[in-house]
């Protein structure tokens, strides 16, 4: 039974579909090219894309169907079909490798693989704007999916599963078999994953709750600063009512300060012997 999960899913300046930028260097390496059927092209990626690998091939419909194919770990079975029918497709094949973990997520787990994709177009005219994505008919055995060159401690062997992501959300395939194969009937991009620790989960709680005891705090921190700016203002204006209130002084502007004026009285001198006048 498959499982969905919603991900989270990022490619940062690229487009919805990271594949759509990947598929058009894939395709850019055949321009120069005039490409035999069979032979698998690699493409030649920009610095920023360095730790990823893309490659293209093309295949006759009816090869696909009598002989099956494989090409960069990925095995398609015979009797495969592309739908709608042409008579020559392109499948692209990613991998993501050190940029995995940065692009795909899945809450609870952590990628044990990178992640591989490969998808099926319309081989007709590569040159053009627009290039139809195609889907693959896989009547008969599944499309294997090959993770090799890995190697985990008995416990993750254990609980590592395989998942295709999607525009939004995980599929579950199920477990990984001991060879590092995952299985499906569709294209798209997969994965090995294993459910993380519980100490990887409290750090991660952790981590969230100290962020927003900081959020919290310097929130707290402004209110109480608007909250005695607004007292201190009230208590001044109340010592300037009740001072007006208790002595009718006048009042004139020095600058700009309003100051409290009296009018200049000079006391007359009382001469304490009284005879001596």
């Amino acid at each position: 039974m498959l499982l969905l999960f919603p991900f989270v899913h990022c490619f940062n300046d690229f487009t919805s579909e990271p594949l759509d930028v990947l598929r058009d260097l894939a395709f850019e390496s055949l321009i120069h090219h005039r490409p035999r059927t069979g032979a698998l092209y690699k493409a030649n990626l920009p610095a920023n894309l360095a730790g990823m690998e893309v490659s293209v091939i093309r295949l006759r419909s009816k090869t696909l169907w009598g002989r099956g194919a494989n090409f960069s770990n990925i095995h398609i079975p015979m009797k495969t079909l592309p739908v709608p029918y042409v008579r020559r497709i392109f499948i692209v094949y990613q991998d993501f490798g050190n940029w995995s973990s940065y692009y795909y997520k899945v809450p609870g787990f952590s990628l044990v693989s990178s992640v591989v994709a490969f998808m099926a177009f319309d081989a007709s005219n590569v040159t053009s704007n627009s290039v139809t994505k195609l889907s693959l008919n896989t009547p008969g055995k599944p499309i294997e999916i090959r993770f090799p060159n890995l190697t985990f401690p008995e416990t993750v062997s254990r609980r590592k599963r395989c998942v295709r992501f999607s525009a939004s959300r995980v599929v579950f395939l199920g477990e990984a078999s001991t060879r590092n194969v995952c299985y499906s009937g569709n294209q798209g991009y997969f994965a090995i994953i294993d459910p993380m620790k519980r100490k990887e989960r409290v750090r991660d709680w952790w981590v969230k709750g100290v962020v927003l005891g900081f959020v919290g705090l310097a929130v707290v921190c402004v209110i109480g600063m608007i909250l005695f700016k607004v007292v201190t203002a009230k208590r001044i204006h109340e010592m300037e009512r009740e001072a007006d209130e208790s002595v009718g002084l006048e009042t004139v502007w020095i600058g700009n300060s309003k100051m409290p004026s009296a009018a200049v009285t000079r006391t007359h001198p009382v001469l304490e012997n009284a005879s001596l006048t």
